[in-house]
C-alpha cells in the first residue's frame, strides 16, 4: 500500500494554509486556513474492510514550562510525545483520496462538530464516517475563547520557540473490519489501540513545521 499527498512534498514543509497557524512578525503567530491536506492512496491489499487514517506529531514537548515564553527556548534536547492531530475512520475500501479542504477549512474555534462525518462518495453512495477528537482538546481546555470539543483535522501549530522541527505522520491502515469498535467520543489514541490486531497493511507520509522564523528558515520548501 502506498499514499501521498499533491500539496506538500514526502518530508518537505507542509504549506501554511493547510496549518493552524503561521508566522506573524508582530505578535509571533496568527491563526491561518487550518485546511486538511490532499491525500491519495493506491495498492490496499485484498480483504480490507475499511481505512482509516491518523496524523499525529511525535515533537511535542513532554513538560510545557518554556513553551511560547517570552526569552526562552523549547530546547531540542528536551524529551517529546506524540499529539494527534487527525483520526479518521471506517473509511470505505471505494476512497481513493482526500481534497484539500475536504474535512476542515479555517480555524473553528471550540472546535468542529463529531464524531459522525456524513459523506458522499463520487459515485453517489452515501457513506457516514467518524472523526475523534484531536489532542486541541486538552490543550484549549483552559482558554474560554478557545476551549471545546476539536473533532477532526486540525493542522501544525508547534511552539514559536521551539527549537526542533516538527513532523506531522500522515498513516492509513488497511483494516479487516468494516467499523472501529469504538463508540462515541474517542481520541487518536484510543483509535490507534482500536486497530491493533486489525491491520492488514499500511502506509505513511510525513511533512514537516515550524512557527519558528529561525528554524523554519531551514526547512526544505
Amino acid at each position: 500500500m502506498k499514499i501521498w499527498s499533491d500539496t506538500f512534498a514526502e518530508g518537505g514543509a507542509i504549506p501554511p494554509q493547510c496549518a493552524f497557524a503561521v508566522i506573524d512578525p508582530a505578535s509571533h503567530i496568527k491563526l491561518s486556513s487550518n485546511r486538511n491536506p490532499h491525500l491519495a492512496w493506491d495498492e490496499v491489499p485484498a480483504g480490507t474492510q475499511s481505512l482509516v487514517l491518523l496524523c499525529h506529531d511525535p515533537d511535542v514537548p513532554s513538560v510545557g514550562t518554556d513553551v511560547n515564553q517570552e526569552g526562552r527556548t523549547v530546547p531540542a534536547s528536551l524529551s517529546r510525545v506524540d499529539f494527534y492531530h487527525w483520526a479518521l475512520v471506517d473509511l470505505p475500501v471505494s476512497l481513493k483520496s482526500i481534497a484539500e479542504g475536504m474535512f476542515s477549512d479555517m480555524v473553528t474555534p471550540h472546535g468542529k462538530s463529531g464524531p459522525l462525518v456524513p459523506f458522499t462518495i463520487k459515485n453517489g453512495t452515501e457513506h457516514e464516517l467518524r472523526q475523534g477528537v484531536n489532542d486541541y482538546t486538552g490543550w484549549f481546555a483552559s482558554d474560554p475563547d478557545m476551549a471545546g470539543e476539536y473533532y477532526g483535522y486540525d493542522g501544525p501549530c508547534p511552539p514559536w520557540n521551539d527549537e526542533r522541527v516538527h513532523g506531522y505522520f500522515f498513516t492509513l491502515y488497511a483494516l479487516d473490519i468494516a467499523r472501529l469498535p469504538l463508540e462515541g467520543r474517542f481520541s487518536g489514541q484510543e483509535a490507534r489501540l482500536a486497530i491493533v490486531g486489525h491491520i492488514l497493511d499500511e502506509a505513511q507520509v510525513f511533512g514537516v513545521y515550524s512557527l519558528n522564523p529561525a528554524v523554519a528558515a531551514t526547512i526544505n520548501k
